[in-house]
C-alpha cells in the first residue's frame, strides 16, 4: 500500500509542477501576445488584398440608404472587432463617432476605422493602432477573428480546390 502512496503522491507533484510550468508559460504568452498580434498582421499582409474588403472612405446616403458618390481606401481591409465608439474622432472633435471597427490592412498594420455620420455624408477617420492598442482596446478576440478568417480561408481553397478536381475528373471521363 505504501507503494500505491508513494506513486499516487509522485503524481500529484507532476500534477501541480506541469500547473506551475503552464501558469509561467502563459504569463510569458501574455506579456509577447503584442508581439505575436504583429506577426499575425504581417503574415497575414500578403492574403489581404485578396481577402480583404474595399472600406468606406466617405460618401453620401440617399434617403433610401443606397451610398453614393463613394470613395474607397487604397488598401483592402479585414475587419477584426467592434467596440463602442468614442465620442469624437481625433482629426476633428466636431465628428461624433457612429461606428467604430478594428481592421488590418494589407500593408499588415492594424487600424481603427472612425465612422460618422452628418446628415446625407458618411466619412470616417483611419487611425492607426500598435498591436498593443488594439489588443487592449478590442481585446483578444481581434487575434481569435484573425485566426478563424485564416481557417475559414484556407477551408474555402481546400473545397474549391476539390470541386475543382472533381470538375476537372468529369470532364475528363466525357472524352
Amino acid at each position: 500500500m505504501d507503494q500505491i502512496e508513494k506513486g499516487y503522491r509522485e503524481l500529484l507533484k507532476k500534477i501541480d509542477d506541469l500547473n506551475a510550468k503552464r501558469d509561467t508559460l502563459s504569463e510569458e504568452v501574455r506579456a509577447r501576445e503584442a508581439a505575436l498580434m504583429a506577426r499575425m498582421g504581417e503574415m497575414t499582409a500578403p492574403l489581404v488584398a485578396r481577402i480583404g474588403m474595399n472600406m468606406l472612405k466617405r460618401g453620401k446616403a440617399d434617403t433610401k440608404g443606397e451610398m453614393y458618390d463613394t470613395v474607397y481606401y487604397p488598401q483592402k481591409m479585414i475587419v477584426l472587432g467592434k467596440t463602442d465608439p468614442v465620442a469624437h474622432r481625433p482629426d476633428n472633435i466636431s465628428k461624433k463617432v457612429d461606428d467604430q471597427f478594428c481592421v488590418l490592412a494589407e500593408d499588415g498594420r492594424f487600424y481603427e476605422m472612425m465612422y460618422s455620420t452628418g446628415g446625407i455624408v458618411v466619412d470616417s477617420y483611419q487611425n492607426p493602432l500598435s498591436p498593443e492598442d488594439a489588443l487592449q482596446i478590442y481585446g483578444h478576440e481581434i487575434m481569435v477573428m484573425l485566426y478563424r478568417a485564416m481557417r475559414d480561408y484556407l477551408e474555402g481553397q481546400k473545397e474549391l480546390l476539390d470541386a475543382l478536381e472533381k470538375t476537372l475528373a468529369f470532364v475528363l471521363a466525357e472524352k
